[in-house]
């Protein structure tokens, strides 16, 4: 063969590889979030979680003492489940065999609310509120990003007093089954109202900001950076500045649906309504892509991932608390051939 053939061979495989990249991200784009409509509703709630333990989604927390929201995957219907012991905002809850855990949830009110003492245990099955262990007082703090790998749960950064200013880069992990707390490597810099997702050995920080109503600055300070801890190498890296959010925001929920980080919605001093953009992040691409908006904007919840489908219900519908929604959208990745 020719070495023009041979050209005109590698100039067709760009072109058919940048079409099919095309072809991917405008899938992305046309797929839409649905309202999940039910003749049942959660009660209204923000600074709250949002998970799912077997066919049940428990959204659970928030402002004031609210019993758990239950529901059921194959009823469509909407439960009442027990009031937690005391007020539990701005956590990442997670589920562990066959127990909901809040880790690094705070209570109280604005702007100087206090983190728990100890992580609470919710088991679904007796619904039933228990006392767990109690967290090292030096590590305390609220808003905490959480994740569990194995037999760990990990924490990420977080605000010591309430909203007030001190926002720390910690990392820590906690062993299910010693129940010890290790002190890990600090994070490249501190944030809070975010979430940390995992995915393989990384952890990704993503969102959020440094709240600070001391300096009357509580939501100016958001982060744009990606910062990302290697289990395996036990270190932090940022993503390049490239990969920074292109609209950095606060209580924002992130998930993974396959190789995709999914950042949703929000809150920042651009604008009063809460975000209703959603933008994912390709591990193996690594890049960027906008995705269809949320039909209500909202910050101050957690997303959850069912059956290739993520999941978002309550929040705040604008900028701080009110008005708290009882709402559920879904977006499937069964409508998208590949994301």
């Amino acid at each position: 063969m020719t070495a023009k053939g041979i050209y005109n061979i590698l100039i067709g495989l760009s072109a058919f590889v940048v079409s099919q990249v095309t072809i991917a991200q405008s899938k992305i784009l046309s797929a839409k979030w649905e309202v999940v409509q039910n003749t049942s509703k959660p009660l209204a709630r923000h600074e709250n979680s949002f998970v799912h333990f077997k066919n049940k989604f428990y959204l659970i927390g928030g402002r004031g003492i609210k019993p758990i929201s239950i529901y059921n995957t194959k009823t469509g219907m909407w439960s009442q489940g027990a009031k937690p012991p005391l007020e539990i905002h701005h956590f990442q809850a997670v589920a562990y065999h066959g127990n909901i855990y809040i880790f690094g949830a705070m209570t109280g009110k604005y702007p100087y609310e206090t983190p728990l003492t100890n992580i609470l245990i919710y088991n679904p099955k007796t619904n039933t509120w228990h006392t767990g262990s109690r967290i090292p007082k030096s590590r305390r703090r609220g808003s905490v990003g959480v994740v569990i790998k194995k037999n760990k749960a990990y924490l990420v950064s977080g605000i010591v007093d309430g909203h007030n200013g001190t926002h720390v880069p910690w990392l820590d992990s906690y062993n299910f089954k010693t129940k010890k707390w290790t002190i890990l490597p600090d994070a490249p810099r501190p944030r809070d109202h975010f979430h940390a997702v995992i995915k393989q050995h990384k952890i990704y920080a993503v969102g959020g900001r440094n709240s600070s109503y001391a300096t009357k600055q509580t939501f100016n300070l958001t982060i744009p950076e990606v910062d990302v801890y290697n289990l395996k190498t036990n270190t932090w890296s940022t993503l390049p500045e490239h990969n920074n959010i292109h609209t950095p925001r606060a209580g924002t929920s992130s998930v993974f649906l396959g190789n995709n980080l999914i950042l949703i919605g929000g809150e920042s001093v651009l604008q009063k309504k809460a975000h209703h953009e959603v933008n994912a992040y390709n591990t193996v691409k690594k890049s960027w892509v906008k995705i269809k908006n949320l039909n209500t904007g909202r910050h101050g919840t957690q997303a959850l991932v069912y059956k290739k489908c993520i999941y978002i219900a309550a929040g705040s519908g604008n900028r701080g608390g009110k008005p708290e929604l009882n709402s559920m959208e879904r977006f499937c990745k069964g409508q998208i051939k590949k994301i």
